[in-house]
């Protein structure tokens, strides 16, 4: 091939691409106006703050797009792929999520009540302060560690809560059981997490692990017993933690949820 023959077929390649150049921001302007773009290539897409309500975006490919702030309630996004969207903010109430791929996305502080998704979606997302998470949308390690989250982050009430809800949903846990004690007890509510405890040592009993059955005894006789109840509220008492989280200590992590691995201890 000679020059000239090359130079006109590079030439002829740069005006084929040409429109793919501009066909992003031709989607984008069409999703904005009719809010209809199923199927569409939307990977990277910066689109804080839109307007999307009902939109329809089924089977959409939206990795890495950044939705932040974003309204998409009621919005179609089954099939989509999210992979690593940033949804930090936005507001997904009443959306269908069912079958979207929500590998590493963002839904800290979101509103998803009454989103439908997936059994077990959430697990591979980072879904931090986000609205309207029903706990029958969780696994069981994912109650628990959230309770761990929120009990680091000093919101004992919201720790407890979710701890109940992992029991509920795995009452032979007896990690769970521990944990809300210590929750219990960081509040004052030294019966309550007596209680916890023993049942816990029960747990431990059954499967042999005697340590952990005296140590969690121990710590509920310490508890309960009249000098601590005297002191009450805020920790009932420094030996009583130590044992609580020396019994902590001795149990292997949860099981690793998706990228996210969150050792139940150091409360």
């Amino acid at each position: 091939m000679n020059r000239r023959h090359w130079i006109t077929l590079m030439a002829a390649s740069a005006l084929v691409a040409m429109p793919a150049a501009h066909a992003g921001d031709e989607t984008l302007i069409r999703l904005l106006e009719k809010r209809s773009c199923a199927r569409c290539n939307l990977a990277d897409a910066d689109l804080v703050y839109a307007d999307l309500r009902e939109a329809n975006l089924k089977g959409a490919k939206l990795q890495r797009a950044n939705l932040s702030q974003a309204r998409l309630d009621g919005a179609q996004l089954m099939g989509a792929d999210l992979s690593f969207t940033s949804l930090l903010g936005a507001s997904l109430r009443g959306a269908d999520l069912r079958g979207a791929k929500l590998e590493g996305t963002d839904l800290r502080q979101a509103d998803i009540s009454g989103a439908q998704l997936d059994p077990g979606a959430l697990s591979r997302t980072h879904w931090e302060k986000a609205r309207g998470v029903s706990a029958t949308q969780l696994s069981y390690a994912e109650l628990h560690n959230a309770g761990v989250e929120a009990s680091k982050a000093g919101r004992q009430p919201e720790a407890e809560r979710w701890f109940s809800e992992a029991i509920r949903r795995q009452p032979d846990s007896a990690i769970s059981w521990v944990a809300r004690g210590i929750s219990r007890n960081e509040q004052g509510n030294l019966q309550m997490a007596a209680a916890d405890f023993t049942y816990a040592a029960s747990l431990y009993r059954t499967r042999g692990e005697d340590i952990e059955a005296t140590t969690l005894d121990n710590a509920a006789k310490q508890l309960t017993a009249p000098a601590k109840k005297l002191k009450g509220g805020n920790g009932g008492g420094g030996q009583m933690i130590e044992g609580a989280v020396a019994a902590l200590k001795m149990l292997a992590p949860l099981a690793q949820i998706a990228a996210k691995s969150f050792i139940p201890m150091g409360f």
